[in-house]
């Protein structure tokens, strides 16, 4: 144990952070081989992260469970908690793998952190080899700060906590945690197609995809007359925002659908007509996937939530397209979307004056896959589609 430790045991003038402590969840379960590739992934992305803030760092570094970022920047830990897989980060100071280090450190980090008449805590991990405990560990710290502060010891509800997490070559003294974002790294489990348009939904939906770790390829359809020019606007401002969550790069297609939905209105019932349109972004969008080697497509329906979006009409709009559509906020309600969509960045108080102009007055609820078919027969769909992709261009996204 630690002598004398009634006595501050160092004198430091000012402490600087000069590593932050990254932490991940998901990836502690996979296999060794698949932990070491989704780690390569997330501290690529955390690189990226940095960069595009101007943060400096001088290495990244990893050890079992952790990932160390050596950088003595401020904003470096909220940069990196804003990376899928993520779960927090905590700025902190390096200093020996000892119980005397690790004591005066704390002591030292003690006297900035606690006021008069406030209590702390010791929080201590342990892991390799020591000949010391982490009950030994949270003592000897603990009885330092005491001795430079006179502040109290509360386990239970202190007002401040000091952590140290003591490993096998160096410890890690902080006070801090920045939530992470969670998920996983960014473009670890392929890639999707996901329709974007100017709303509130189709970005939070992308979003969660993005989060578990999909490569996401925007896709926006322009309505072009059938709606405002605000629309796109709205849609690149949101494809610009799903872009930085990515800290990698991203494509984004825009395919001008106004003769689509004008063919479409022009020869098909009315009131199926959103059934119809989707079938038909979903046609082209696998069209891309396929080009892009893209394992689905992502959608912002919410069942119930408009008319369009109920569990038949949703049937009918994929019956026999074959790639897999999916639906991130299928059991979430608007207010919920909401929510997310203020927290990520996405939601926008704007709305173009015309959503679009196609919308029957009465659009059906229960669209069948048989009544689908025979208006479908009235369009030459292979034509339709591969004009519509042949527009298609690619977006430039803000850098």
């Amino acid at each position: 144990m630690l002598q004398d430790q009634s006595r501050c045991l160092v004198t430091v003038s000012d402490n600087t952070y000069d590593v932050v402590i990254v932490r991940y969840d998901e990836i502690a379960l996979k296999s060794p081989q698949v932990r070491r590739r989704f780690e390569a992934v997330l501290i690529s992305r955390i690189k990226t992260a940095l960069s595009r803030r101007g943060i400096e760092y001088s290495r990244v570094t990893r050890e079992w469970g952790r990932i160390f970022v050596h950088t003595s920047d401020q904003g470096a830990a909220d940069a990196i908690s804003r990376v899928f897989g993520t779960a927090s980060a905590s700025p902190a100071i390096t200093t020996d793998a000892t119980l005397i280090s690790a004591a005066e450190t704390a002591a030292e980090i003690g006297k900035d952190l606690i006021n008069d008449g406030e209590s702390f805590a010791i929080r201590a991990s342990r892991s390799g080899i020591h000949d010391f405990t982490s009950i030994d560990l949270a003592i000897a710290c603990g009885d330092s700060v005491v001795g430079c502060t006179s502040a109290k010891v509360d386990l239970t509800n202190p007002d401040r906590e000091i952590s140290v997490d003591m490993r096998q070559e160096r410890a890690y003294i902080y006070t801090g945690i920045a939530a992470g974002v969670g998920g996983l790294p960014y473009g670890t489990q392929g890639k999707m197609i996901a329709l974007v348009s100017g709303g509130i939904d189709s970005p939070v939906a992308a979003w969660m995809l993005m989060r578990r770790g999909a490569e996401v390829i925007p896709l926006y359809f322009d309505l072009e007359e059938f709606t405002d020019p605000k629309s796109r606007e709205l849609a690149e401002q949101s494809i610009n925002s799903l872009f930085e969550w990515s800290y990698s790069d991203m494509t984004a297609y825009r395919v001008p659908y106004g003769a689509v939905l004008s063919e479409i209105a022009s020869h098909c019932e009315p009131r199926i007509t959103c059934v119809i349109c989707k079938r038909m972004m979903y046609r082209i969008g696998t069209s891309i996937a396929e080009k892009e080697a893209a394992c689905g497509i992502v959608t912002g329906s919410s069942l119930g939530q408009v008319a369009s979006q109920t569990s038949q009409n949703m049937f009918a709009e994929i019956h026999g397209l074959g790639m897999p559509i999916y639906h991130p906020l299928i059991g979430m309600d608007k207010r919920e979307i909401i929510d997310r969509a203020i927290r990520i960045g996405t939601f926008r108080t704007e709305k173009p004056a015309i959503e679009c102009a196609a919308v029957p007055d009465r659009p059906a609820t229960a669209a069948t896959v048989a009544r689908v078919a025979k208006n479908e027969e009235r369009l030459d769909v292979a034509r339709i589609v591969s004009e519509a992709v042949a527009g298609s261009s690619v977006l430039e996204l803000l850098q």
